[in-house]
């Protein structure tokens, strides 16, 4: 049973989606009638008003003049389809911009030999990282138990959110829920899971993190509850749905909170918020922002099963890299079948490959995808860096950085797309390759095989653990990890972010050579390096940044662990 919704727009330029809105007419002038021209019918009437001729005279040459009003645009037309139809073919012929069009595999096997034979300067991994961070004196922390709204009256009411998405976009919403809740000064029960048709995963919030930590974490802040209590269940016939669901525009400020939903909120006892991602802006004051540090760092702890699997992934991914100290790389392979699909991109499949992506976004999306307003550009796509990496692009680029042979990688990855041929060059490039699938028995991954965010879970721990991340595609899981990363190395993020715009272009480059790649891939390391110790400013609350990719300043107040590799008993 679908529930009330009370709509709310707050300034009236928010949209409930966060999507930009269409504008409904253009402020810009029509342009100006063009000059009326004189055709050649009413010319040739005039001429025939001008001159006595005889009738049969006056009749042919009418005539005449009207063969040629039909033929001169014949004429005109057939020059034109003479002059543009070569021009056209000649536009066809054209060389596609740079690196539109996927030769990866081609240059692998140009490059082969080469990449074989040179093993010799390899870089270590306990010195990959040239450059540390001594982030500024630490200034006094904000009062973290300071409330925008008065607290002299009690709990304003139970507010109820629903989380969307996978894993990490779901630990978004809790962290923001948790920071609503200490802003409008209400009693959070536990987030419940919105049902997502893409990961189609049916699990609760206790299936994946430790309840019971959640709750005795944040009791000095914010009161969260399992679920409501009796009495108000009774008001809405014991079913949360009936609860009328407050819509808040993507993003919205301190202020609309506080103007906008907290009134509804005192009046009623209770608010419903549905959907919940993104519905919170990240410059807020201090202390609400350690709320979000707090949930995302210290409250929000994996479930058991989740810790002891993963606990168990980091000791035998450090046994498998003993020739690297036990330090190995983590890499996120965002190569699934439907991530393939969804990008709009092209690889060496042609036709075909097109027709069953076609196929795949029909049965993942619907129409989503044939839309008048979309228009599906593989190479356009791919020049703008909005491609997700192959295995093959992947293993050159870091054998390109200098990470040899016998380099151990953890890989995080869904099912990938055509895995047999696209997992090879990368196992031949870097043999010391492994994944949850291979470093445990099936029996102890069986309970985790149907839960999507439950495995996410499992390569989020192997990757926060390892020496270096490696991200291939944006999204949710690469920016927490990220902001994770950064979080236990005091500002250093120790990940390679590609430059893909940069690497399409020269893994289409037929000329290039192994050492001018490796020249290339060098620098790229160097500039991910460098970027990768970069903290924003944050002026007052002026963030526009993500406090979940980039913790610091504000999250410094927690206590931080001295090393990255952190008891998993502890941190999730």
């Amino acid at each position: 049973m679908k529930g009330k919704t009370h709509h709310q727009n707050g300034n009236g330029n928010g949209n409930g989606n966060g999507g930009a809105g269409e504008e409904s007419g253009s402020n810009s002038p029509s342009p100006p009638l063009s000059p009326r021209r004189r055709s050649s019918l009413s010319f040739c009437r005039r001429r025939l008003r001008s001159k006595p001729y005889s009738n049969l005279a006056s009749g042919m040459i009418f005539r005449w003049n009207l063969r040629y009003l039909f033929v001169l645009p014949m004429l005109y037309v057939s020059g034109l389809i003479m002059c543009v139809g070569p021009f056209s073919a000649l536009m066809g012929q054209s060389p596609p911009p740079p690196g539109s069009v996927y030769h990866s595999d081609e240059m692998f096997r140009r490059l082969w030999n080469h990449i074989q034979s040179d093993n010799s300067s390899g870089i270590q991994l306990s010195s990959v990282w040239s450059y540390r961070r001594r982030l500024k004196e630490q200034k006094p922390c904000p009062n973290s138990t300071a409330r925008l709204l008065s607290v002299s009256s009690g709990p304003s009411g139970y507010l109820i959110v629903e989380a969307n998405g996978g894993l990490n976009q779901q630990r978004s919403a809790i962290c923001n829920a948790v920071a609503v809740a200490g802003l409008l000064n209400a009693i959070l029960v536990i987030p419940s899971f919105e049902f997502n048709s893409v990961w189609r995963d049916p699990s609760k919030f206790a299936d994946i993190y430790d309840e019971d930590h959640f709750i005795a974490t944040l009791k000095d802040y914010v009161k969260v509850v399992r679920e409501l209590p009796l009495d108000v269940m009774e008001i809405y016939d014991y079913n949360i749905s009936n609860i009328p669901t407050f819509r808040v525009q993507a993003w919205a400020t301190v202020g609309y909170y506080t103007g906008v939903v907290y009134p509804v909120l005192r009046s009623q006892g209770i608010i419903r918020i549905s959907p919940f991602a993104n519905r919170l802006a990240m410059n807020v004051p201090p202390q609400i922002q350690f709320l979000r540090c707090l949930a995302n760092y210290e409250a929000l702890k994996f479930s058991a099963p989740i810790l002891n699997l993963g606990k168990t992934l980091v000791s035998r991914m450090a046994e498998k890299s003993s020739r690297t100290g036990g330090k190995y790389i983590s890499i996120h392979l965002r190569f699934e079948e439907d991530m393939v699909a969804f990008s709009c991109c092209l690889y060496d499949g042609g036709e075909a490959e097109m027709s069953e992506m076609d196929s795949i976004r029909e049965k993942g999306w619907k129409k989503k995808f044939q839309r008048t307003d979309r228009v599906i550009s593989p190479g356009q796509n791919r020049v703008e860096g909005k491609c997700p990496l192959t295995p093959v692009e992947v293993g050159m680029m870091l054998r390109g950085m200098g990470f040899d042979n016998s380099t151990s990688i953890y890989l995080a990855s869904g099912k990938i797309y055509q895995e047999e041929k696209h997992l090879a060059p990368l196992l031949k490039m870097f043999p010391n390759l492994h994944t949850k699938e291979s470093l445990v028995s099936p029996d102890e991954l069986g309970p985790f095989q149907v839960y999507s965010s439950r495995l996410a879970a499992l390569d989020y721990t192997a990757c926060l653990l390892s020496e270096v991340f490696v991200t291939t595609q944006g999204g949710n899981f690469p920016h927490f990890l990220m902001g994770h990363r950064r979080f236990y190395n005091g500002g250093h993020a120790k990940t390679i972010i590609p430059d893909k715009r940069k690497l399409v272009v020269l893994l289409q480059d037929k000329n290039m050579s192994w050492r001018g790649f490796k020249d290339e891939m060098e620098a790229m390391l160097a500039e991910s390096d460098r970027k990768g110790m970069i903290v924003p400013r944050v002026k007052k609350i002026n963030r526009k940044s993500s406090v979940y990719t980039y913790p610091l300043p504000e999250c410094r107040c927690l206590q931080q662990p001295q090393n990255h590799q952190v008891d998993l008993n502890v941190h999730s």
